[in-house]
């Protein structure tokens, strides 16, 4: 009986958060994005970039002037969103690039041919994600939220690390944002089950992928300041935001949700502009180790500022993807 506590668990945690956030947005604005400056040509990859969120956080950085990657594991959709952008902004440069973040492979090759092409790397939005999707595993045998959200964008970014160092500069940080979630708050990183396979809650992996992302992005910008690298890496908190990220909900969830979307719950364009200020705001020019709900600074969980965890998880990660740790 026992076994099954945590299930219950994540799940409450779960949606207590989401009730608490539900209730902020409905006393509180969203963050309205100040006048960003033009970006001069500098590159972006933004992952899961083909629609919601991610591509609003596309379309607004081409229109800032940057030449965008949208990486997304669906060609057409991601060839029809390149098509979209040209047709509503008539300028800028953007183009698509498959990356399966469910494959390591597909990340390794992924990089490879980006790096092929000689293009800097000045921007890297991790905003692709999967959300309370019923048990699976990803090419690797790795649990999804926690293979697809977490592990993928983890190799993702160190593989790109070395171009990021090399297109920043004192003055002009490289950057990286991290996507995360309120859900983090109700996370639990489950050291000897990160696979969630003695018991497996799908409302639980999520939220603990959510909280694996915060505690490797702290971790790696204290190795970049250690080190003294021209890069910084912030997360950001979108709220709760009406996308497609919500159509594995029960029916009864489902039902549940739809009188209340309008009202409380951020648009695609709303919730990208936390991300979008963090990718381009001159006022955030070489910080880090933020965490950013609704264009400003917050507290994250206490258990995402243990450095302990961070320690650990970062090489428990680097065993699973294959990686020396650095």
């Amino acid at each position: 009986m026992w076994w099954f506590l945590p299930c219950i668990l994540g799940f409450i945690r779960l949606y207590l958060d989401g009730v608490k956030v539900l209730l902020y947005q409905l006393f509180n604005r969203s963050f309205t994005l100040p006048d960003l400056p033009k970006q001069n040509g500098k590159v972006a990859i933004v992952t899961g970039g083909a629609r919601g969120m991610g591509y609003e956080i596309s379309r607004h950085l081409v229109s800032l002037d940057m030449h965008v990657v949208i990486a997304g594991n669906e060609e057409q959709e991601g060839l029809a969103a390149v098509k979209k952008i040209h047709e509503e902004l008539n300028q800028g440069k953007v183009e698509f690039m498959y990356l399966d973040l469910a494959s390591l492979t597909s990340v390794r090759q992924f990089v490879q041919r980006y790096k092929a092409k000689g293009l800097p790397l000045h921007v890297l939005v991790n905003n692709a994600g999967v959300m309370l999707v019923p048990e699976r595993r990803t090419e690797d045998g790795f649990e999804l939220h926690f293979g697809l959200n977490y592990l993928g964008h983890f190799l993702l970014t160190i593989l790109f690390l070395d171009v990021l160092k090399k297109s920043g500069k004192p003055g002009k940080f490289s950057r990286i944002v991290i996507m995360s979630s309120a859900t983090h708050y109700g996370g639990r990183l489950i050291q000897d089950d990160l696979q969630g396979r003695m018991c497996y809650s799908a409302h639980g992996a999520y939220a603990q992928s959510k909280l694996a992302l915060l505690l490797f992005s702290y971790h790696l910008q204290n190795l970049l300041w250690v080190r003294g690298d021209p890069v910084t890496v912030n997360a950001v908190d979108p709220g709760m935001v009406d996308t497609a990220l919500y159509g594995n909900l029960s029916s009864l969830a489902q039902l549940a949700k739809k009188p209340f979307a309008k009202l409380l719950f951020r648009t695609p364009a709303e919730g990208a502009s936390t991300a979008i200020y963090a990718a381009a705001a001159s006022e955030l020019e070489g910080i880090g180790g933020l965490y950013l709900y609704n264009g400003r600074k917050t507290e994250s969980s206490a258990l995402s500022y243990d450095e302990r965890l961070q320690n650990k998880l970062w090489k428990e990660s680097c065993a699973l993807v294959g990686l020396q740790q650095t």
